[in-house]
């Protein structure tokens, strides 16, 4: 599948695969950002992308900057419409006790485009039951 994207500034990476079955590609920062800790910086990327009709983007963690750098988006999973044409920005947070340093051109965060469903929502009076039924939290697998 094929997704344009537009540089937005001078020195902007587009989004790169890691390796042949990547699921998501490489979102580089355009600029240095520190990240004090606790706290959460936009870093901006510089692209701007147009995905195909019935597709998202999804916006990741990059597992070693989560578990080596404590650095993962604020929002935990970004979405990104496909009618959306404005820049990619990453709600970097630091989950650290340190400050951290995002130079330009560090990978930030990674990029994964899927399909999507648009639902027609439709209030019932019951739902099909399951095995589970109403079991929330902590309650598949158990018996």
């Amino acid at each position: 599948m094929k997704v344009n994207v537009k540089k937005l500034v001078a020195g902007a990476k587009l989004p790169v695969y890691g390796s042949p079955f990547a699921a998501g590609a490489d979102l580089y920062a355009v600029a240095a950002e520190e990240i004090p800790a606790g706290e959460t910086r936009l870093v901006h990327t510089g692209v701007a992308v147009e995905l195909p009709a019935g597709t998202v983007g999804l916006v990741y963690a990059r597992s070693g900057l989560a578990s080596k750098r404590d650095l993962a988006p604020a929002n935990k999973v970004g979405v990104i419409d496909c009618d959306y044409r404005g820049e990619i920005i990453v709600a970097l947070h630091n989950h650290g006790k340190e400050g951290r340093r995002v130079a330009a051109g560090d990978r930030i965060a990674q990029l994964v485009v899927a399909p999507y469903y648009v639902c027609e929502f439709e209030e019932a009076d019951e739902l099909m039951p399951t095995e589970r039924g109403t079991g929330g939290f902590g309650s598949t697998g158990k018996r």
